[in-house]
């Protein structure tokens, strides 16, 4: 069990633990809750109860659910691996975890059938998983073994001692050697199925980012997230007026090149190994399929 002392006056449960332990989804966090896991000052609360100063909260986290997830051997390009993590390549095209209407295939079956052992933190459908990338972005990304390494790395992303780095291809010539893009994200209003930047119920959003390579219609950036939000760099792109090249969702329908999705890659991770302490760095290469679009443009600029 895991107690915490609440430092707000008339701060939401639900907000607070958020705040306080950031290994922790919202999902997981109203999931704890409604099954009773959590209680204020000794008794079962709700996620709306209002915190008084100084009151403790108590949080008793259950076994991790058996999963009905089926291990499948499909091949994964490995960069690091040890007892407590493991830092894979993600292939373009690769789901993340199982979700509605996606049970097989993902990468999550892959590392359970080559690691076994997967934290538990985030439930039964995201077991390891404590950073995630879109379906058709590529790159490095890491997953915890057991339940220490996933706080320790939650933590770190959360602080911003672990650091992202993004290569994209935008469309259009960015006037800006480098700059910050800031926008809370949020559903589209008039799109539930897409991100937007919004003024209300938004997450707060900040993107920085630095031109590498110019081409004319086209744009070769490095993008660091200074935030973790869903589509993040795809949203805060198209917001200026540069969406990721490939992308159907936020850009044009039609990619004149040869690419499946958006021509978005995580190209490096750093982070604090959560056992030894040590600094590591891991870079992931750039897909064919983008290098082949830079070739291309490089040769006609």
């Amino acid at each position: 069990m895991t107690e915490f002392s609440a430092d707000r006056e008339g701060e939401r449960l639900d907000v607070f633990l958020a705040r306080m332990d950031g290994t922790l989804s919202r999902s997981r966090i109203q999931k704890l809750i409604i099954d009773g896991n959590v209680s204020v000052d000794g008794k079962k609360a709700k996620a709306s109860l209002r915190l008084a100063v100084d009151a403790t909260v108590a949080v008793e986290m259950p076994e991790p659910e058996a999963t009905d997830i089926v291990p499948e051997k499909i091949p994964l390009d490995i960069l690091y691996e040890d007892e407590d993590v493991i830092v894979v390549n993600k292939a373009r095209g690769m789901v993340v975890h199982p979700a509605a209407g996606v049970s097989c295939g993902t990468l999550v079956n892959a590392l359970l059938a080559h690691c076994k052992d997967l934290s538990g933190i985030n439930g039964a459908l995201r077991p390891g998983i404590v950073h995630r990338l879109d379906k058709d972005t590529s790159g490095v990304m890491i997953a915890a073994k057991n339940d220490a390494a996933h706080r320790s790395l939650a933590e770190q992303i959360q602080q911003k001692t672990a650091k992202r780095v993004y290569w994209a291809i935008l469309t259009g010539n960015i006037a800006e050697a480098e700059g910050v893009i800031h926008g809370a994200i949020g559903r589209n209003p008039k799109d539930r199925q897409k991100m937007a930047v919004v003024r209300e119920n938004g997450k707060d959003a900040t993107t920085k980012f630095r031109v590498l390579e110019r081409f004319g219609a086209y744009t070769l950036v490095e993008c660091r997230l200074m935030t973790g939000r869903t589509h993040q760099i795809r949203v805060h792109m198209a917001y200026i007026g540069h969406p990721v090249l490939g992308d159907p969702k936020y850009g044009a329908k039609k990619c004149p090149f040869s690419i499946e999705g958006q021509a978005l890659h995580s190209k490096t991770l750093m982070f604090t190994h959560p056992r030894t302490g040590e600094r590591m760095e891991f870079e992931a290469p750039l897909p064919e399929d983008m290098q082949m679009i830079l070739d291309e443009l490089r040769g006609k600029k």
